[in-house]
């Protein structure tokens, strides 16, 4: 999970399609040990109080803490999958935040209730031959059971792992004992930037690229991947990007084939605010497009997508969306709501 102001978005943005793993309900457990992990991170362990199974989930997943009614807020999990009676979460604290790391860090007590939904998987790690792992920071939340399940499965793989100092790379010394020299450690002030166009120079169709961390290193990843196999690349984002105006400034109508119902969208409203306004539930979380809970299918019209999470692929497809802050090309939008 980060970089984001202490909201750890995880996203799949140049990942597959949205596979959620484990439910999405909600259930309250049990905050049974918080550790710190590196400068400025802890490590949250929560359980269900009765002893209770949790449900299943697999690499790349994240759950919604819902700290207090106002304050939701999404992390990866980094613990063991196979292990059923325990999640677990780092949490960055992020000085310029909205309150989130905060609270976390300062007034979350072991002992504590915590209301957790989901998992739900938004950046699964798919089967490949050779994996290539880059992990920013914090980012490399996901990525500590995504190695795990390449070395189970056989797979070569390799960790290049940056952040700004040695002491804020949390799980730093436990991957290198495990793992060896396929984690490569490079903190900033030692090493400098990662050496992206080296480390990329050589587009490989057999291997995956998996990416977490802060903006600049996920462009830059981008950027040098893109004589690289189109679906190679994987990354999670922890912020929203950054959109011009809307191509359609005017409202539209969104037909919801479901409730029966047409309503109107205006230029300073969300279609999930509409929605939501009109009395007609959907899930969500975020509020972003990050986050891909109120993900949404459309039947008819064209969408103008805003996510930070869709590929392009999947954007060009038009048959999915978030509705939290994409909008219509077309006068009308069919949703299957």
């Amino acid at each position: 999970m980060s970089s984001n102001p202490d909201d750890e978005y995880r996203t799949r943005s140049s990942g597959g399609a949205s596979a959620p793993a484990g439910g999405e309900g909600e259930q309250d457990l049990l905050l049974t040990a918080k550790t710190v992990a590196a400068d400025g991170v802890v490590v949250l362990t929560l359980r269900h109080p009765a002893g209770a199974a949790l449900p299943s989930w697999e690499p790349g997943a994240h759950v919604d803490l819902l700290l207090r009614p106002d304050l939701v807020r999404q992390y990866s999990l980094c613990g063991d999958p196979a292990d059923r009676t325990e999640l677990r979460v780092a949490v960055l604290r992020e000085t310029a935040g909205r309150g989130g790391s905060a609270y976390v860090h300062d007034e979350l007590p072991v002992g504590a209730t915590v209301r957790v939904r989901g998992p739900r998987n938004s950046f699964a790690l798919l089967p490949a031959k050779r994996y290539l792992f880059i992990a920013g920071g914090i980012g490399i939340t996901p990525i500590v059971p995504m190695l795990a399940a390449a070395e189970a499965a056989g797979a070569d793989w390799r960790l290049v792992y940056g952040g700004r100092s040695r002491a804020s790379m949390a799980f730093r010394t436990e991957l290198r004992q495990r793992y060896g020299d396929r984690v490569s450690i490079q903190p900033q002030d030692e090493t400098g930037l990662l050496d992206l166009p080296t480390l990329l120079a050589d587009p490989d169709p057999d291997r995956l690229v998996y990416c977490c961390g802060p903006e600049p290193l996920l462009g830059a990843v981008q950027d040098n991947c893109r004589q690289w196999p189109a679906g190679t690349l994987r990354v999670e984002r922890f912020a929203p990007k950054t959109f011009d105006e809307p191509v359609r400034r005017e409202s539209f109508e969104v037909e919801l084939a479901r409730s029966g119902r047409t309503l109107t969208v205006p230029p300073d409203r969300s279609i999930l605010q509409v929605v939501e306004e009109a009395g007609i539930p959907v899930l969500s979380s975020c509020q972003e497009g990050t986050c891909g809970t109120c993900e949404t299918a459309v039947l008819g019209g064209t969408p103008e997508h805003r996510d930070s999470l869709l590929t392009d692929e999947e954007q060009a497809a038009n048959d999915t969306m978030m509705i939290c802050v994409s909008r219509s090309r077309t006068p009308k939008l069919l949703l299957d709501l």
